[in-house]
């Protein structure tokens, strides 16, 4: 006979060899919209990394920004018998026809960073808490301008992420709710009028579009004036609006650049920041995001609690999806290098040089 303790130990061994083999066998769907974005790249690439870690089978794909090419990249996917989807949505509602598919074969779905909306098949979400980076955003001019302690007025411009990007309107809203109290008193003035989703949404998070827009609206409404801060959500929306200012002379002694926002820590815009063009941008690692997606994906396939931290706050339009949400940091010239470089070992210094 067996010593219990032997029998327990032989037990556990069986349990983590079962549990080894069936992520052995788990092959993980990871869709992501374009290799346009770094940050996409860096998505994919940390996942696939995270996932093989643990032992699961990957099916990285990008879409290329083109909604028919992710619906085909994700019905292939199920095809060959994804366990679960992990999916950042070029277009948050064009999804519904697949993730059915993908529910009759009984797929998981996890809404990676963008909610996937109008459909029921959605059974959780991992993000970064999307309208705490507007309200860091928007702080951020607020303390740059010292908004707290000086009536300007100054004038500011706004720009928006792609409209049919769930994130874009969190964005935005947390932004607008640290800067409307300043509009309304007139000590922020929007020249152009131009305010609201509808009005300055930017499709596809296209810089070439914002630095278009920025040429107009510098043409149109600042001959004389000055503008003194632009709301950017994304930094290739910064790069786009700084090339722009810098085209009629902003950058310079006599003209300085506005306080211009950013969101990614994308490295040509972390130069920029440490040339002092851009004023800041937001940092989400996507490592920890890689982390929480594929504990996410460990509790459903072993039958266990999902871990999340909000069941309230996105509802996408059939349900709310339970998510899981992560902090996001405000990057500038003044604390880069402790942030990217010596706290997180995200970048070298050589890679920002």
């Amino acid at each position: 006979m067996k010593p219990v303790k032997l029998i327990i130990v032989s037990m556990l061994m069986a349990g983590f060899a079962s549990a080894a083999t069936a992520a052995d066998k788990a092959m993980i769907g990871i869709s992501m919209p374009t290799k346009s974005s770094m940050r996409w790249i860096a998505d994919g690439d940390n996942m696939v990394k995270t996932f093989k870690d643990r032992g699961y089978k990957t099916d990285l794909q990008f879409a290329d920004d083109d909604i028919p090419n992710q619906l085909a990249q994700v019905e292939n996917m199920i095809t060959k018998g994804a366990k679960v989807l992990v999916i950042a949505a070029i277009d948050g509602t064009t999804l519904s026809d697949v993730l059915q598919k993908a529910a009759d074969k009984g797929i998981k779905v996890i809404s990676y960073d963008r909610l996937i909306r109008g459909s029921k098949n959605v059974d959780y979400y991992a993000t970064f808490d999307n309208f705490q980076v507007g309200v860091l955003q928007a702080g951020y001019i607020e303390s740059a301008l010292k908004l707290k302690t000086t009536k300007g007025p100054y004038n500011i411009e706004l720009f928006g992420g792609s409209a049919d990007d769930n994130n874009a309107t969190f964005f935005y809203n947390g932004a607008m709710s640290v800067l409307q109290p300043y509009m309304d008193k007139g000590e922020l003035v929007v020249r152009s009028k131009q305010l609201g989703m509808a009005k300055v949404a930017t499709l596809r998070w296209d810089g070439a579009v914002a630095q278009s827009r920025m040429d107009n609206l510098l043409s149109a409404y600042y001959g004389k004036e000055h503008v003194n801060a632009v709301l950017s959500p994304y930094d290739g929306l910064s790069i786009g609006i700084l090339s722009s200012l810098k085209g009629v002379g902003y950058g310079t002694p006599k003209l300085p650049m506005p306080v211009v926002t950013g969101q990614d820590a994308e490295i040509p815009s972390m130069k920029s920041i440490i040339a002092g063009e851009q004023a800041s941008t937001i940092f989400k690692d996507t490592r920890e995001l890689a982390k929480v997606t594929a504990n996410m994906v460990d509790a459903m396939l072993s039958g266990k609690p999902v871990p999340v931290n909000d069941t309230k706050t996105y509802n996408n339009g059939v349900k709310v999806i339970p998510s899981f949400l992560l902090k996001p940091v405000v990057v500038d010239k003044a604390n880069y290098k402790q942030v990217l470089i010596t706290g997180s070992n995200y970048y070298t210094e050589a890679q920002l040089k």
